[in-house]
């Protein structure tokens, strides 16, 4: 379960810098003078979104317990059918 939060929060924040934009504007002057160099440099980054990110790591939680019981229980079954087919008649 641990995992399952750490791998969740791992892919918030790369998604979150993945989606970074940068904007680069130049100007020249030309040789007379006349015209100002103007640099502007602009950057945006979405909002994170608190709630969708809580229900994301509760969903996420509530998948890696439901895998671990489905696990548990198709490794008791197969316990249970090998039991069965290695069963000795001691009668």
């Amino acid at each position: 379960m641990k995992k399952a939060l750490t791998l969740a929060a791992i892919l918030m924040l790369m998604t979150a810098l993945a989606c970074t934009q940068k904007t680069e504007t130049s100007v020249e002057t030309d040789t007379s003078g006349s015209v100002s160099s103007t640099h502007v440099e602009s950057t945006t980054t979405p909002a994170v979104d608190t709630a969708a990110t809580a229900a994301a790591t509760d969903a996420a939680a509530d998948a890696a317990r439901d895998a671990a019981h489905a696990t548990g229980t198709a490794m008791e079954t197969a316990g249970q059918a090998i039991q069965e087919e290695t069963k000795t008649d001691t009668k």
